[in-house]
């Protein structure tokens, strides 16, 4: 019987997974990343950048053996700046490039475990805690990289592929749950479910539908900018009525103080670019959109519908500073204790870190309940804004009435 000559799986993988690109460029650390991360080798070969990069492209030639793995390069926003410089200079503008801003100003992350933030298994596995420079390792975690998400976020490595990174799942992994549905509201809506089912049954006319990037991402702008931010605040407001209930908004939110007054936090916002703060800025933004709108509706269809989910952040907005008033007034009477120099207002910031019930209601109806109002209006799912938006809203609003009479009661009760 002839004998069988012995062919390891990584000679097999190899093999194989040299189809890729058909002018890949050989590398040297495939030699041994074929045996320790066979499924890298695979990724980065099957993606165009195969065919004229190497891994020393991206990670500098400085790492050669296991005994030197601290000299790799780690690459950052500038390493793919350098083939990329138009995105890449779109991204630094953006939303995206802040996000480490918004998760740094807010005040609950350094009290949080250093598992959950640094370990980037809470808010820092979005915004990415990245590496300042290339010299900083593991052992001093804090100086991070001065942006949040990466290319990487979205073009997955190691095949970054640039069809990957153009299909609306692409955003599901942040754009998703408790405080960001974008993801439910979308894929459940009008355009998410016409573009998804089109995908399977016509492909090739499957963007008859908007995805994500379309609206978002227009012509491949990799800026990623909305007119009203995560926040839903906009300055200056014309609407006196609706202006009274977004200075209360700040005060919650800490950039003005009782007497309405700006505090240091407004700073951060600015930074953060969480919020618009002129009547251009808002404009600016709007009118990016309704130039997509009006590729497939009319003026005035798409006219009425901005307005109507405008008016949608002012129905939860007033139900909203309400809330907050109550809370506050808890405060102003010693109801709620608060230690010598706490704020006025409850400060919205710091989510879940409270210390009583009333104010669990207010930060769920803050980060779930009025998102899903006006985040479910603007991208027409009429569920979400409803049943898990505004009715949930008011439902916050009578619970947190009916507390806070409660402890009132309690506290007159007490010698």
């Amino acid at each position: 019987m002839r004998k069988l000559i012995p062919f390891s799986l990584a000679a097999v993988l190899l093999l194989f997974w040299n189809i890729g690109p058909a002018a890949a460029k050989p590398s040297k650390c495939e030699e041994c990343h074929i045996k320790i991360s066979p499924l890298q080798v695979q990724d980065f070969k099957r993606g165009k950048m195969a065919e004229t990069l190497d891994c020393t492209s991206c990670h500098g030639s400085a790492h050669q053996s296991e005994q030197d793995v601290d000299k790799v390069q780690l690459p950052t926003i500038a390493t793919c700046q350098a083939c990329h410089e138009e995105q890449a200079e779109q991204y630094l503008s953006g939303k995206h490039a802040l996000g480490l801003i918004a998760l740094e100003a807010m005040p609950y992350t350094h009290m949080q475990p250093a598992a959950f933030v640094e370990g980037r298994k809470g808010c820092g596995g979005c915004h990415t805690l990245g590496l300042k420079d290339q010299s900083v390792r593991e052992s001093d975690k804090r100086k991070y990289y001065p942006y949040g998400m990466d290319c990487q976020n979205c073009h997955t490595r190691h095949a970054f592929s640039k069809r990957e990174a153009a299909e609306p799942e692409a955003c599901k992994t942040c754009h998703m749950g408790f405080d960001h549905a974008q993801w439910e509201m979308y894929s459940g809506a009008k355009h998410g479910v016409t573009y998804l089912v089109n995908r399977v049954v016509d492909p090739v006319n499957k963007d008859r539908a908007p995805r994500c990037q379309t609206c978002h991402m227009p012509d491949g702008d990799h800026r990623v900018f909305s007119a009203w931010g995560f926040l839903a605040v906009r300055l200056p407001e014309e609407d006196a009525e609706w202006m009274g209930y977004r200075a209360t908004i700040l005060k919650g939110l800490g950039v003005l103080d009782p007497e309405g007054n700006p505090t240091a936090r407004l700073e951060v916002v600015k930074a953060g670019k969480v919020a618009r703060l002129s009547k251009e800025e808002f404009e600016a933004e709007r009118q990016r959109y309704i130039k997509v709108c009006n590729q497939c509706h009319t003026p005035a269809f798409v006219s009425h519908n901005m307005k109507n989910a405008d008016q949608m952040v002012k129905e939860a907005d007033k139900l909203f500073a309400e809330a907050i008033e109550i809370v506050a007034g808890l405060y102003k009477d010693g109801v709620i204790p608060r230690k010598e120099g706490a704020p006025a207002y409850p400060d919205l910031l710091t989510f879940y870190d409270v210390n009583t019930k009333v104010e669990q209601l207010l930060y769920e109806m803050f980060m779930d309940h009025r998102m899903k109002t006006f985040q479910g209006a603007f991208h027409l799912n009429y569920d979400y804004s409803t049943w898990y938006g505004y009715a949930k809203m008011k439902k916050d609003l009578v619970e947190i009435r009916e507390a806070a009479a409660t402890m009132r009661s309690h506290k007159e009760k007490q010698p």
